[in-house]
């Protein structure tokens, strides 16, 4: 869906999305569509990548707010449909930060010798929960669902995984069950996601016995293109270190992620070994980071 059909809906001017957000296009489920599907897809297509059978899997982790049922939880769903039938499957909820808090559960489960793969996927239909009349969450979310394959190597490629919390008394980011529509408060969430992932960036690379300098490459959680600017410009990062492909994608809320990650393979901008600092901000409040060395063969 095109930021100009909304705009025409909401009655803005042209362009006005794609200023204060950065967003131009994004990927909308249509109502017949599950997300059970989409993330069966993304995690069939990473095994393909990563040259697994679905038999080898041993743990399916989906983070998801936006499951198709209340019960079951997607990630049993999408174990089955994937053939992975020797493996535990369970959802993981923390909002935009649900793949960084999946990665860790995975990442644990490796390091504790209690699986050997681990599915982490992040998938989110944000267009089932946004109210289509609030421009302030309509103009940004979208629908999408990314993955990765997670192997027992004999030396951890993945460095201290940092997750932080505070409440969110104030609701700045709230979905209810009596009313199951988003309600975002737009400024208020921008300073404390600058400010929550400038100093989770700086925490995580320390944690990892690094400096800035020694990170290829900057993947955040895709919510907005200025806090990504704001973001790099704090931590004064080069603008072409730090990824920022929401142009085509919006905010998919767990999936934003690994779609970056996807996104910055194709490009060419992530290789086999670099350093990545992957980071998130999400309601809750949660938000993390980590540095991964990538795609390391054992």
């Amino acid at each position: 869906m095109e930021s100009a059909e909304i705009e025409a809906r909401l009655g803005l001017a042209p362009d006005w999305i794609a200023r204060r957000t950065g967003i131009r296009a994004r990927h909308v489920a249509a109502p017949q569509e599950r997300l059970e599907t989409h993330a069966t897809a993304a995690a069939a297509a990473a095994l393909e990548q990563a040259g697994i059978a679905p038999a080898e899997v041993d743990l399916v982790l989906v983070a998801t707010s936006t499951a198709d049922e209340i019960m079951p939880n997607a990630a049993p769903l999408v174990a089955g449909a994937l053939g992975a039938t020797g493996a535990g499957a369970f959802d993981v909820g923390a909002a935009c930060s649900g793949f960084l808090a999946a990665l860790a559960t995975g990442a644990s489960m490796i390091d504790a010798g209690r699986s050997s793969c681990v599915v982490v996927i992040g998938a989110d239909f944000m267009s089932r929960v946004v109210d289509p009349a609030d421009r302030g969450t309509s103009a940004v979310f979208a629908d999408g669902a990314g993955a990765v394959v997670l192997v027992a190597s004999g030396e951890s490629r993945i460095g201290p995984i940092l997750i932080r919390s505070e409440p969110d008394t104030e609701g700045i980011i709230y979905v209810g069950r009596e009313q199951p529509l988003m309600r975002m408060a737009g400024h208020e969430t921008f300073k404390l996601a600058v400010a929550r992932l400038s100093e989770t960036t700086a925490e995580a690379v320390a944690a990892a016995g690094l400096e800035l300098d020694d990170i290829d490459l900057f993947v955040y959680h895709q919510a907005n293109a200025r806090i990504l600017t704001a973001v790099g410009e704090r931590l004064q990062l080069r603008a072409d270190r730090v990824v920022d492909c929401i142009s085509g994608l919006g905010n998919t809320s767990a999936a934003t992620l690994p779609l970056a990650l996807d996104h910055s393979v194709q490009s060419g901008r992530l290789r086999r070994g670099d350093r990545v600092l992957l980071g998130a901000f999400g309601a809750g409040l949660v938000w993390g980071a980590t540095v991964v060395e990538w795609g390391v063969a054992a």
